[in-house]
């Protein structure tokens, strides 16, 4: 088994394709619907071989067999039916061919192409497929390092950032509208309790990060990485304090803007539009929320300059940020067709940022299931507005968003995504709270106070 057996398979699925009597085309799904997507029935397309059956079950035999059935076009089945999950149903032999060559990103781009679709809960689904890949990566470094050298993310230079950025948020404020909360914020929230809404929760993640960063009122605070502004109106409105925050989608700035306006902040909130790397703004507290995730591995170091540069002699701040455990690769599909750039640094990567400039890390905390539970609500949003989404796009989109957000509630359910708060300071800084108790009190002091 190996690459002769797979060119074999490639090249029988290619004439199938180029032959119009066996090319049968999966029709879409239609708008709304969760899991079952791609309902081509493959009929045109031969029989499945003896080799791409071989290939398949060596495959699942390599990811240790997760509980999921798999049924290729000709009505050929794979797995236990009382023990699986959901059932993973492919289209026709190219479908069946690029996964076997490519599984990490091909899932990805067949499902989107409604050439694979999933019967049972899409997160189920893609939770055992991430447990399947964690037991992969854990026993093969092999594999780890081949991962890194066949994807390469895209950069993320001054110039490369703004396209990056321009792919993922400038794709219209009227779209994240649909499922965000009322204040737009696109990171993980804080749930006191698992019944908490999405507007609750996002306002006690915003409280969450203002009691780690102890602002006081009057501070100088700087933003990096501002997303749509709820956080920074939230500091000013609620923590008396001065923020200058920054970012470089051109959309959220001119929304920040204007509900800063609106909220009668304008004076006390100023939006930049401009890179985190020409930061310059002296600030007793820097705070970064779900922004580290696009500076790019190489610039970690850079980072804690503009961090050093910019905060006080008794200043603090807060990094809010995805990770992982190991230094793994990002999701090749997510990386290229949701998140180009992105990386999820672990804590010891981190340290890159504080280490430098003798920056004294004081708290870490891990809020991974905070996020898994942010993304189920955002699904559910999502999918109740998936007609409008339709009609803004098109459903190969709504495929796309469908399956970021189902396969990211797996990642952080299964641990391979983690979900970071670090707190630091300047070093020898001694005005610090002995407890957390300051993090958990029931209501805010009055502002001013």
């Amino acid at each position: 088994m190996g690459l002769p057996m797979i060119r074999r398979v490639l090249e029988d699925s290619h004439r199938d394709q180029s032959d119009p009597s066996l090319n049968g085309h999966p029709s879409l799904a239609e708008p709304g619907q969760v899991s079952d997507i791609g309902q081509g029935n493959g009929n045109g397309s031969r029989p499945s071989s003896k080799v791409e059956r071989k290939l398949l079950e060596n495959l699942l035999g390599a990811v240790g067999g997760p509980p999921l059935g798999i049924e290729l076009w000709d009505g050929t089945r794979f797995g236990d039916e009382e023990e699986s999950v959901g059932e993973v149903r492919i289209h026709d032999r190219l479908a069946l061919a690029k996964l076997l060559t490519n599984p990490n990103f091909q899932f990805g781009e067949m499902y989107a192409d409604g050439r694979l679709s999933v019967e049972g809960p899409l997160e189920v689904v893609m939770t055992e497929m991430f447990r399947a890949m964690d037991r992969v990566n854990k026993r093969s470094t092999l594999w780890t390092k081949l991962l890194t050298k066949i994807h390469r993310p895209r950069p993320t230079s001054l110039r490369a950032s703004k396209d990056n950025i321009y792919h993922h948020y400038d794709i219209g404020n009227d779209f994240y509208r649909l499922w965000l909360d009322d204040s737009m914020a696109y990171t993980c929230a804080y749930f006191r309790d698992e019944h908490v809404s999405l507007e609750d929760a996002q306002r006690a993640k915003f409280d969450h990060v203002c009691r780690k960063a102890r602002l006081e009122p009057g501070m100088a605070v700087v933003e990096a990485g501002c997303g749509w502004g709820g956080l920074a109106l939230h500091m000013a409105e609620h923590y008396g304090v001065r923020v200058k925050a920054f970012n470089i989608s051109r959309e959220q700035i001119a929304y920040a803007r204007r509900a800063a306006k609106e909220r009668e902040l304008d004076g006390r909130v100023e939006f930049i539009e401009d890179d985190w790397r020409n930061i310059d703004t002296p600030c007793d507290a820097f705070v970064s929320v779900g922004m580290l995730e696009h500076v790019g591995r190489k610039n970690y170091r850079l980072l804690g300059d503009v961090i050093h540069r910019c905060l006080s002699p008794e200043g603090r701040g807060l990094i809010h940020t995805i990770g992982q455990n190991q230094p793994l690769p990002f999701s090749v599909w997510i990386e290229r067709r949701i998140f180009p750039g992105g990386y999820t640094p672990t804590l010891s990567e981190m340290m890159d940022l504080f280490a430098p400039h003798d920056l004294s890390v004081l708290d870490v905390e891990n809020l991974r299931l905070h996020y898994a539970q942010t993304l189920r609500h955002w699904l559910e949003r999502f999918e109740a507005n998936v007609e409008r989404v339709v009609e803004m796009f098109d459903e190969k989109f709504v495929r796309m968003w469908r399956l970021y957000l189902a396969g990211s509630i797996a990642a952080f359910e299964t641990g391979t995504y983690q979900l970071y708060q670090v707190a630091f300071s300047r070093n020898g800084v001694n005005d610090i709270p002995w407890t957390r108790e300051h993090l958990y009190a029931e209501k805010l002091a009055p502002e001013g106070q």
